[in-house]
């Protein structure tokens, strides 16, 4: 094999896809499209959730202050600002009702005794009270915006207790994260993304241009000339891998300017690793072009490409919620490694010896997948 004669294929699809308006547009700007569509839609957080409180706290007279506190009262004035919309209710059932009803997403409902079990513990230790306990009914068709409403009393709860100058009997410092300090959920999810766009979108592309090739008859008068098998899958790599190195930059620089995710280690070991990830799917879409002979059976690829990247690799949620039976398969998914890779060292600010495996395991799916794209154009040949 000639590497000379590969980059001439390299050369000459450069050259066609020059103009080739569509292919560009997809190549420059479906990865800033995907980012921001995504980026967007899952940046923002959970805020204005109606909910009806039924406040029934009779409070406690206090002789040293002379006054009587109402705890609830306070717990609904310490709420985060904008995060709940509440409106209070006269009755148990009521509330219920507007809950069922699809109106309100949670009911709230402070018994009469609330403050008394709360306050009356801390001031006469060995006091016997009755239960007073908090409850929160909630639509849980949506567990985000339930778990939303529990979390917002329990912080207001909290701080109630503090404000107070009492102390929880238990707590849980979270002060002092090994890794990701000051981390959201954008700068997990954002590199989770950069491996999915980068893997579907090269892919897909490669797929479809190679088969096109077919289509047309330019791969086999390529294959009729004296450029071998081994030279075409070379060219072709190297063609789509700096175009899917173009798309890493710009889905790179988008994360960081934009975005402006949490950055601890070298963004260029990134780079690297979104970049095998690239190599890695044109190696993919190559191989599974021989399985194609028009560009709509290419298209028929799709949901074997984005269901397993999208549901089994570590994008969204990990690897650990997924159950066990499956998991394994996620291990055989190339955009499992990139995404934990580019993790790494985003947020942990690990570098290449310790990240050696995910780049180990990328660059043997790039030699599989090429090994066997030169095969099934051999025995096309034949």
């Amino acid at each position: 094999m000639k590497i000379g004669r590969g980059l001439m294929v390299t050369k000459k699809l450069l050259w066609s896809l020059k103009h080739d308006r569509r292919s560009l547009v997809l190549i420059l700007f479906a990865p800033v499209m995907a980012m921001f569509v995504f980026g967007i839609a899952f940046s923002g957080e959970v805020d204005d959730v109606k909910v009806v409180v039924l406040d029934q706290d009779e409070g406690l007279f206090i002789p040293q202050l002379n006054l009587t506190v109402i705890i609830s009262h306070e717990v609904l004035s310490n709420i985060e600002k904008g995060k709940l919309s509440i409106t209070i209710v006269e009755s148990y059932n009521e509330g219920v009702e507007d809950v069922e009803s699809g109106r309100y997403r949670s009911f709230v409902h402070f018994p009469e005794n609330f403050t008394r079990s709360l306050l009356l513990p801390i001031l006469e230790p060995g006091a016997t009270v009755e239960n007073g306990t908090l409850s929160i009914r909630s639509d849980q068709s949506n567990v985000n915006v339930a778990s939303e409403v529990q979390k917002a009393f329990a912080n207001a709860l909290l701080k109630t207790i503090e404000d107070r100058g009492y102390t929880s009997p238990l707590s849980v410092d979270t002060s002092s994260p090994i890794y990701g300090k000051g981390a959201e959920f954008i700068d997990m999810f954002v590199p989770g993304i950069m491996g999915f766009v980068v893997f579907l979108l090269t892919t897909l592309l490669t797929l479809i241009t190679f088969v096109g090739e077919r289509t047309n008859g330019t791969l086999d008068r390529l294959l009729a000339s004296s450029v071998t098998e081994g030279e075409i899958v070379l060219g072709y790599a190297v063609a789509f891998s700096m175009i899917g190195m173009v798309q890493v930059a710009i889905l790179l620089s988008l994360a960081m300017l934009v975005f402006d995710i949490i950055v601890v280690g070298n963004p260029l070991i990134a780079f690297l690793i979104a970049s095998l990830l690239a190599v890695v799917s044109v190696s993919l879409g190559i191989l599974l072009s021989s399985l194609a002979q028009r560009e709509a059976q290419a298209i028929q690829f799709f949901p074997f490409l984005v269901l397993p990247a999208f549901l089994l690799s570590g994008v969204f949620w990990p690897l650990e919620a997924i159950p066990e039976w499956l998991r394994p398969v996620s291990y055989i998914v190339p955009v499992t490694y990139a995404v934990e890779g580019l993790r790494s060292v985003l947020l942990r600010g690990w570098g290449l010896t310790d990240i050696w495996f995910d780049i180990l395991i990328l660059v043997l799916f790039a030699l599989v997948f090429l090994s066997g794209a030169v095969i099934s154009l051999k025995m096309r040949k034949k």
